[in-house]
């Protein structure tokens, strides 16, 4: 779709047009601005943000059109400085409810990742956005510009909205204090999806707003697993197909359940083939370690398995923690993960996913769980279950694998003699602990080099004392090898 480079704009009484100063287009969603590149961040990591759709129901008291700014604009910021951020719509339309709010809301994604020169990541109170020197250099002069550009493409692609304004705040104490109300408003949607679950529908929803990020992503939205970006619920993705039902939000069917603890469908496995072309034909919603969900880019959560104590780690996105036992931060792990990629031993999720009796439950749930960073872990508390809340460790508990496993066993997690799944009582684990002492250390033959195998690797040691056959032959099957030191001497002769 081609969308025109210019604005009608109130000035006074008259009506003006405006030329926007850069390329609107979706060729440019994905677009990256390097911190090289950048002229100014907006919200990120290490400022505060969010974006938010109210729906107004007395037109007359929507400004249609109109972009307020609070705090400096674009020509009072420094160069390569970083700025809180808050982007608040109100809309009217005879169509839209109270419910259609989030749909709309997620959509800013979406559209300001078509101006060239705007990168939009993420969602919500986690918004992160940066403008480019190029484009600034190009004549972008205010984020009035972006606010309205904006508002004509909710109205292009949204004709139901009749009526839009826009109030855009960069002075960081007034994003702080409006913050604190936006948070009230996502945790009033979250609690509402909280009371439906997976064998109340026979449909699903598909997200598809992150695939120009993430080519091969499935996002399944179902009523116990929100999106991975948090920002769409089961009725918020109902609403967003029914007004647009071939749009990014399109109706599954659940088809037959092929395993009902792991979370898998007929119609999501066909939905998986069709959504990744191919990639990946079969998904377990509820599943970490087997067939798990693929993860995206705007993921809030980072699932990372730790072998050494057979259980899960999780980190979030804007977490002040530096660095997990694993040794790596969130911004590696996702990396790592993302990309519409489904990675054994890694999982993007939504926050709201761990309020889910399903959460990872094929997988134990949280007697599984072993470590969160702190900040998650206060933020989630009221999910924990009460017995499991000490037994989890935090970056003030313990800094690397041995310290983990160390206070483990000083709280008998149940990764340590084994874990029971509690939604049928199958054993799922022996026990790392248990395993260990049973296991006898293997002989060492000379010459070879000691290998630590995780997660029970095969392995087969053949001698050979003749001949121009090497001393020993390994064969490892599906391995992963840590080496932390390797000695090489030269053999003297004898």
């Amino acid at each position: 779709m081609k969308y025109p480079e210019t604005d009608k704009i109130k000035m006074g009484e008259a009506e003006v047009e405006e030329k926007f100063p850069f390329d609107i287009n979706p060729m440019y969603e994905g677009e990256r601005i390097r911190k090289a590149g950048m002229y100014v961040e907006l919200g990120g990591q290490d400022k505060p943000g969010f974006e938010l759709v109210l729906f107004e129901p007395e037109p007359e008291k929507i400004k249609d059109g109109e972009v307020s700014l609070i705090g400096p604009d674009l020509d009072g910021m420094e160069e390569g400085g970083t700025y809180g951020y808050a982007m608040i719509y109100r809309v009217y339309g005879e169509q839209i409810e109270k419910d259609l709010e989030a749909v709309i809301e997620r959509r800013n994604h979406e559209y300001q990742g078509y101006i060239q020169g705007y990168m939009h990541l993420n969602q919500r109170a986690e918004v992160w956005v940066r403008i480019s020197k190029e484009t600034v250099k190009k004549g972008l002069k205010s984020v009035k510009q972006i606010g309205r550009a904006t508002m004509m493409l909710f109205k292009a692609e949204l004709p139901f909205i009749e009526k839009m304004d826009a109030t855009y705040i960069t002075d960081e104490e007034e994003v702080v204090k409006r913050l604190e109300e936006a948070n009230k408003i996502y945790e009033a949607r979250d609690m509402r999806a909280r009371g439906l679950h997976d064998e109340d529908v026979d449909e699903f929803y598909q997200c598809t707003l992150c695939q120009s990020f993430a080519p091969t992503n499935v996002c399944v939205v179902s009523p116990d697993r929100t999106a991975l970006c948090g920002a769409m619920s089961w009725f918020d993705s109902r609403a967003a197909a029914r007004i647009d039902p071939e749009g990014p939000n399109a109706l599954i069917l659940k088809g037959e359940c092929i395993d009902p603890i792991g979370g898998e469908y007929t119609g999501v496995n066909e939905a998986a083939v069709r959504l990744s072309s191919g990639e990946y034909d079969s998904i377990k919603l509820h599943a970490f370690l087997d067939k798990p969900h693929t993860s995206c880019g705007c993921f809030e959560v980072a699932g990372f398995y730790i072998p050494e104590v057979d259980g899960m780690g999780w980190v979030h996105r804007g977490s002040k923690v530096s660095d997990t036992p694993i040794g790596l931060p969130f911004s590696i792990i996702a990396s790592s993960v993302g990309g519409g990629k489904q990675v054994k031993g890694f999982l993007g999720i939504g926050i709201q996913y761990f309020y889910s009796p399903k959460f990872i439950q094929y997988d134990g749930g949280w007697c599984r769980v072993v470590w969160m960073a702190s900040d998650l872990k206060e933020r989630v508390g009221d999910a924990i279950p009460e017995e499991m809340n000490d037994s989890i460790a935090t970056e003030k508990d313990v800094r690397n694998i041995e310290e983990l496993k160390e206070f483990l066993k000083k709280v008998d997690h149940p990764v340590v003699n084994g874990v029971i799944r509690e939604v049928d009582g199958v054993r799922i684990t022996e026990g790392w602990a248990v395993a260990a002492e049973v296991a006898a250390p293997p002989a060492l033959v000379e010459g070879a080099v000691p290998v630590e195998a995780k997660n029970q690797v095969p392995m087969q040691v053949m001698a050979s004392g003749a001949g121009g056959n090497p001393p020993i032959k390994i064969i490892l099957k599906d391995a992963e090898i840590s080496v932390g030191k390797i000695i090489v001497r030269r053999k003297e002769e004898k």
